[in-house]
């Protein structure tokens, strides 16, 4: 399979196995214990049909939206995920570069492989912050402040990370960082060498909004143990309202799950929550973003900005996200397993299908912009 042979989630996930070895892909690929909420995230949309209205004439179709004082060409935007380099040479600057390019949100994850500085100084696209809250107060202020001075139009605090999730296919294969691999995750990286040529002739693995702070270099840190061990257990609502009023702009809170959570964050002045599970990888059995969409949307969609992610695979998703009254979605492994599969090339296939499909679906639906799509689009089974 090659990319123009991708026309879907599906094609860009088996070109991504094709090509990277097996630990890489399973980390991408995998969730939490038995991955009943991952399956679950993309499963909940089956249960809401779609009802479009015809003869309504939509020649003219605008899918922009406006999300926490970010005007958006298209309502899906790429959520910020760790370690993108590992996936492909490009990482984060591929992401960015083709986000750009299609004028929608990108962010930089406190694990990120790519300064979120450089990034800021090279793309003036809207781009958010996925920040880590660590046990070092004073880090954690250094590098909010960094990310003030380089004008990061978005502060994102991940709230579901205070521990690591049980993701054992990682512990299966003996991913970490630096990578320290059982004899079985050796020898796949044997078998598909174009990427270890790649991931060691075009540039140093780095971790560059951690590297002046954290010395990384005395021994193998898998992802669990760095939520578990560096990541501040005891991160609390008053802290959270500190960084609000630190950062004094638009603050997104992404993780949040219940209503009562939701309007916390309006209580401590944030513009936006993120309604995630983080796409299975955390809490397993817990419920779905898209099946809780609505009634977050219902306590607190008139106050506050509600976004959500995981389980995005179509542009049917998308719609039928916004049409419960998200202002916008996120997505992951949509384009990360085009990342891994071809670079910044998959990317920009990706996110064009995406753009595509939503073009095509709105017209189906027989709506011309956004705000049209409502919950009388929908019917629950």
């Amino acid at each position: 399979m090659n990319l123009e042979n991708c026309h879907n989630f599906h094609d860009f996930r088996l070109l991504a196995k094709k090509r990277l070895p097996s630990p890489i892909f399973n980390y991408i690929d995998g969730a939490a214990e038995d991955e009943r909420t991952y399956k679950r995230n993309t499963a909940s949309f089956d249960t809401v049909d779609l009802v479009p209205n015809v003869l309504n004439g939509t020649e003219e179709i605008d899918m922009s939206v406006e999300v926490m004082g970010q005007k958006l060409k298209m309502p899906i935007y790429c959520s910020p995920t760790a370690l993108q380099r590992l996936f492909h040479f490009q990482g984060e600057e591929g992401v960015a570069e083709v986000a750009s390019q299609f004028g929608t949100l990108f962010g930089v994850s406190s694990l990120g492989t790519t300064s979120l500085v450089s990034l800021r100084e090279k793309y003036k696209t809207p781009q958010c912050y996925q920040f880590y809250f660590h046990k070092d107060r004073g880090l954690n202020r250094s590098m909010m402040e960094s990310a003030k001075d380089a004008g990061i139009d978005v502060m994102m605090l991940t709230v579901d990370t205070i521990t690591g999730g049980n993701r054992e296919r990682d512990l299966r294969t003996g991913f970490s960082i630096p990578l320290k691999l059982n004899p079985r995750g050796v020898l796949d990286f044997i078998i598909k060498p174009s990427w270890g040529i790649n991931f060691v002739t075009k540039g140093k693995f780095t971790l560059p909004q951690l590297d002046d702070f954290v010395d990384m270099s005395k021994g193998s840190i898998s992802i669990g143990k760095y939520f578990t061990e560096m990541l501040d257990h005891t991160l609390n609502w008053n802290d959270v309202e500190e960084m609000v009023k630190f950062w004094d702009g638009q603050f997104c809170l992404k993780g949040v799950m219940s209503v009562e959570d939701a309007r916390k964050a309006v209580d401590i002045g944030c513009t936006g929550i993120v309604i995630s599970n983080h796409g299975g990888r955390q809490l397993d059995g817990s419920r779905s973003p898209f099946d809780q969409l609505s009634e977050i949307v219902d306590a607190v969609g008139d106050k506050i900005d509600v976004l959500m992610d995981s389980g995005i695979q179509r542009g049917t998703h998308v719609i039928k996200a916004l049409s419960l009254g998200a202002k916008a979605v996120g997505g992951g492994r949509f384009y990360l397993y085009a990342l891994a599969a071809a670079g910044k090339n998959g990317v920009r296939r990706a996110l064009n299908l995406m753009q595509t499909e939503i073009e095509r679906d709105m017209r189906l639906m027989g709506v011309k912009n956004i705000s049209e799509l409502s919950r009388s689009n929908l019917r629950f089974r």
